[in-house]
């Protein structure tokens, strides 16, 4: 007797990795990291390492002293950037992170990169 498609087992398909970036599981994340983090260049790293990883957003100083972020992107480069933010440049000093997942309406425009913003 011939097995039918059904008793073959799962397809190739079923059975790949799955890749999330193909899932569309996208995040957005409110950064604001506490400690010695302004005048040594939190924001410029931030930046290039949220680049480098393909995160979209913002990063600016706050005038309380802490760095403000909103990090968009696959949720495992959202990790990423916010487990690089732990520890920030080697001149910084982090001693507290906030993480607060965003909206995502609130986030950049998909086509945009990730830009130094302005005190707030």
């Amino acid at each position: 007797m011939r097995a039918g498609p059904a008793d073959r087992g799962p397809s190739a398909a079923a059975r790949a990795p799955v890749d999330l970036r193909q899932t569309g599981r996208m995040r957005t994340a409110k950064v604001t990291v506490h400690g010695r983090v302004q005048g040594v260049g939190f924001r410029y790293a931030l930046q290039a390492e949220a680049e480098r990883l393909g995160a979209r957003g913002w990063v600016r100083n706050r005038r309380d002293g802490a760095v403000e972020a909103l990090v968009c992107g696959d949720g495992d480069v959202v990790d990423a950037v916010v487990a690089w933010a732990h520890a920030g440049p080697p001149s910084a000093r982090v001693d507290r992170i906030d993480v607060v997942d965003a909206d995502a309406a609130s986030g950049p425009d998909p086509t945009d990169g990730f830009e130094i913003r302005a005190t707030a």
